[in-house]
């Protein structure tokens, strides 16, 4: 919208302009184009209605007013456009009239649509929520922020256009129409009805909600508006508001009671029956009886939201209602008579009895509403209906009334044999042997069958129905037996962990306090009855009973756990400790090993000994509680201290096959620990010490190992005193120790025999190695003198001597080469000595060569000296 500008030069001013003819006649042509242009534009203008039912298209329409005439009134304010106006005025006052007409219409309808435009758009954001928004709890939320917080009041208040019915009302007509426009959308029954019954539920919950909240906000702002003291009140068509949308509402009503019916049916009853039913094709059948109900719901023909289908929608949910009477509820009943699903918690008499009247309460609600329509009851389908409904609900009584019948029945003759039952009973026989009684066991002996026949009489009586007075007497007492079994629970509980905390030992170390606690528990096995009145004191007795037996059994157990300790302590003691090398890489010879070996199981023994003497100290403390005397040698303690001193005869039978287990694994492992050399003892190549030294050095440390039990003196027979020396002989004493046992023990041999054979396979080895060096035993086994007297008679050439030289000069230096350790698993055999003693032999060897060489020469030169000197003298 562009104003068309004059050609015509306007520079000059505008007293000179408008006395020029022809720029007067240009002007008046231009505002003639002008005036047409605004008019039509307001006319057009005027003309448009908004594009669409909500409330944003009537703020589009304003603000595409605004921005039409907008354009136009500014244009019209432009420097050129005025001047060409007061020329025109000045020139021609009479023809500018009628364009200030339209100018002043334009500057109206721009204000207008400004104004309008300016304070419909606060509520803007308010109303794109509504319009798309995701889901209705948004649209929830955005309804009070519309009307309660101030938004439409300022409008109202403040507009200058929009304070009057005329536009307020429409305005509020197009918010009802974009709510239930959103209603419609949300709960689309072509999907509804294809979603879970929970999720539907809350759509149409939600939505009924919305429609609901707007009326109820739209009557709040009403009253708000009134006491802001604004002389304009809310007094709109409420009809006209709310017509549609409170129809919307009871459709939203009818919905959410449809799936409420369906919820049940589904839900409720069908899972129950797959669960329990002897007939599942009947259940199948059902299920699809109660899609048969529900799926006209889901394809209708017609808009039930709207007022006008309001009819047709009356028809199809009365016909629902009448199917949910006539063919599901009594296919439920009929289906699970025997067998009736219950609710939770339920017993099965009265929870059968409630389980029928809750079907009969949905036939009785379903009719109530049927009969309200006086027409429907009149018509044929009425009469069926209710002729149903009367020989349906007789059944059911005729089943409430049998199955009441049978419970009091079952009740009276029952419940008083159930109240002659002892408050225990036997799990395991107690005709076993003492050694193995920690299996006998007790256990409650209240049948299940009196807690339902408690629960059965309070469901009847909440179901109005008279019950026995021994029933309700057990009823009433109800919170006293659940105390009661709920104790002996406990009790029974102490009980069984306790016996499980003994062992054989200890069960038989308190069998005078186990048989006391038998004795008290087998009064409610078989004297005290459920009709006792003393069961309260039964279970203090027992109750105070285990749990003192429970003291001196931790107590004991506190005790056994320090000894215990102490032979842990023993088991895991080392008997085998190595020195440590002095100068590196040095190991001590065979004899300083060995000794330092023994050296520190002396140690190591005076520490067990303290530790294993102690032992009967802490059993005398048992004896103590369990027996009352300290005299370490109490007949009821026999077996106990029997039982320790076994478990001290495993423990050192450990000790000593750890430790021997320990040293074999020393002995092979390639740790050179100690040292030994290789020798020349002409004419054999030995070790130092030798072979059999080193034996009888190993085997010796093993016996020392062993002996290590002869410090552990034995008890006398039935105490935990240590056996006195035995004088024998008068020059020999015997002491009873564990020696004699542990040495006999075949895993001790075992060890012992393991170790001396890979001590001998090592020493085996060894001898390997030293068999090498035998290529060279012509040098100590060959006699020297005999080969030199055989050489001075031959007296042969100096080559021959030249050789033998050579030969012992190769074996000198051949022999440096040679390593001069050997480490073969735990030993490290020093090859040095006999290296050196090799060397020695062949340097021995050339020193005689050498000497007999220089003397066979002298020899020979003096004999010819002695020659050229007869021949001097013949000449």
């Amino acid at each position: 919208l562009k104003l068309e500008m004059p050609t015509v030069n306007l520079v000059r001013e505008v007293a000179v302009l408008a006395t020029v003819p022809g720029v007067v006649q240009s002007l008046k042509h231009c505002a003639v184009t002008w005036q047409k242009l605004i008019s039509g534009v307001l006319k057009e203008q005027l003309k448009k209605v908004p594009e669409g039912n909500g409330p944003l298209a009537e703020i589009n329409l304003w603000r595409e007013n605004n921005a039409a005439l907008r354009a136009l009134t500014e244009q019209m304010k432009l420097p050129e456009v005025q001047k060409v106006l007061e020329i025109l005025q000045k020139a021609e006052p009479e023809f500018t009239g009628d364009f200030q007409i339209v100018l002043s219409d334009l500057r109206k309808y721009h204000t207008e649509a400004q104004d309008n435009a300016k304070f419909l758009s606060t509520l803007e954001r308010h109303l794109k929520n509504l319009s798309t928004g995701t889901g209705v709890d948004v649209i929830s939320h955005v309804i009070p922020s519309l009307l309660n917080a101030l938004a439409l009041r300022l409008v109202w208040i403040m507009s200058r256009h929009y304070n009057k019915d005329a536009r307020m009302v429409p305005f509020l007509e197009r918010i009802s129409w974009q709510i239930s426009e959103r209603v419609r959308r949300v709960v689309d029954l072509q999907t509804l009805f294809k979603q879970d019954t929970a999720t539907a539920k809350k759509k149409i919950t939600e939505a009924k909600n919305t429609l609901e909240q707007w009326k109820k906000c739209y009557f709040t702002t009403c009253i708000q508006v009134e006491e802001s003291g604004s002389k304009r009140y809310w007094k709109f068509d409420v009809k006209s508001l709310f017509e549609k949308t409170d129809y919307m509402v009871s459709i939203c009503q009818d919905l959410y009671d449809i799936f409420q019916v369906a919820e049940e049916l589904q839900n409720i009853f069908v899972p129950e029956l797959i669960t329990v039913t002897e007939n599942p094709k009947g259940v199948d059948e059902l299920q699809r009886e109660v899609n048969i109900v529900i799926s006209p719901m889901e394809d209708l023909s017609f808009d039930p939201f709207r007022v006008e289908n309001a009819h047709d929608w009356a028809v199809i949910v009365e016909e629902f209602r009448e199917d949910v009477v006539v063919e599901i509820v009594e296919q439920i009943f009929v289906q699970n008579l025997k067998d009736p699903p219950l609710y939770k918690n339920h017993p099965p008499m009265a929870g059968a009895i409630s389980w029928s009247r809750s079907l009969s309460h949905r036939i009785r609600h379903t009719i109530t509403l049927f009969q309200e329509e006086e027409e429907l009851l009149a018509s044929e389908r009425g009469q069926e209906v209710q002729q149903k409904y009367l020989q349906v609900t007789k059944k059911m009584k005729e089943y409430e009334a049998q199955k009441y019948r049978q419970w009091r029945e079952r009740a009276e003759h029952v419940l008083p044999l159930l109240l002659k039952d002892t408050l225990l009973t036997l799990s395991s026989a107690t005709d076993e042997p003492v050694s193995i009684r920690k299996s006998v066991g007790f256990a409650l002996n209240f049948s299940p069958e009196i807690q339902e026949i408690i629960t059965e009489t309070k469901y009847m009586e909440q179901l109005g129905l008279p019950v026995p007075e021994m029933a309700r007497y057990m009823a009433l007492q109800e919170d006293k037996y659940l105390r009661y079994t709920n104790k002996l629970k406990v009790m029974l509980s102490r009980y069984h962990k306790l016996m499980e905390m003994m062992n054989e030992a200890e069960i038989k170390l308190l069998d005078h306090h186990v048989k006391e606690l038998w004795r008290i528990l087998k009064a409610g096995q078989k004297r005290l009855t459920w009709k006792s009145v003393g069961i309260g004191e039964f279970i203090v007795q027992c109750t105070q009973t285990i749990g003192r037996l429970e003291l001196l059994v931790h107590r004991i157990h506190q005790i056994s756990e320090d000894i215990s300790s102490k032979l842990q302590s023993i088991e895991s003691t080392n008997l085998f400790k190595f020195p440590h090398s002095k100068n590196g890489d040095k190991c001590p010879g065979a004899k300083e090993f060995f000794d330092y070996v023994k050296c520190e199981q002396a140690k190591d023994v005076e520490q067990l000994v303290r530790k294993y003497s102690a032992i009967p100290q802490l059993l005398i403390e048992v004896e103590r509680r369990v027996a009352y005397t300290n005299s370490g040698k109490s007949p009821k303690l026999a077996s106990y201290y029997a039982y320790w001193e076994n478990r001290i005869y495993q423990v050192l039978i450990q000790l000593i096959v750890k430790n021997l287990q320990a040293f074999n694994a020393t002995i092979l492992a390639n740790v050179p620990l100690l040292q030994i050399e290789a020798v020349l003892s002409a004419p054999e190549i030995t070790l130092q010490p030798n072979e059999r030294e080193i034996e009888k050095m190993t085997m010796q440390s093993i016996q020392d190992c062993v002996e290590v039990t002869k410090h552990f003196v034995r008890w006398m027979h039935g105490t935990c005193i240590e056996c006195p020396p035995q004088h024998v002989r008068a020059d020999e004493v015997v002491t009873f120790s564990f020696y004699s046992d542990v040495s006999q023990s075949p895993l001790v041999i075992e060890q012992a025999v393991l170790i001396t054979q890979n001590v001998q396979n090592l020493l085996e080895s060894l001898r390997k190695c030293l068999n090498q060096w035998n290529k060279y035993d012509q040098l100590w086994k060959s006699d020297k003198d005999a080969v030199l007297d055989h050489l001075a008679a031959e007296k042969p050439p100096c080559v021959v001597f030249d050789e033998h030289l050579q030969f012992y000069m190769t074996v000198t230096q051949e022999v440096t080469q040679w390593p001069l350790v050997k480490d073969e698993q735990f030993i490290r055999l020093q090859l040095a000595p006999l290296a050196s003693a090799v060397q020695e032999n062949a340097k021995s060897w050339m020193m005689s060569l050498g000497k007999l060489l220089n003397e066979l020469a002298k020899e020979k030169l003096l004999s010819l000296q002695d020659e050229i000197q007869v021949g001097v003298f013949s000449l």
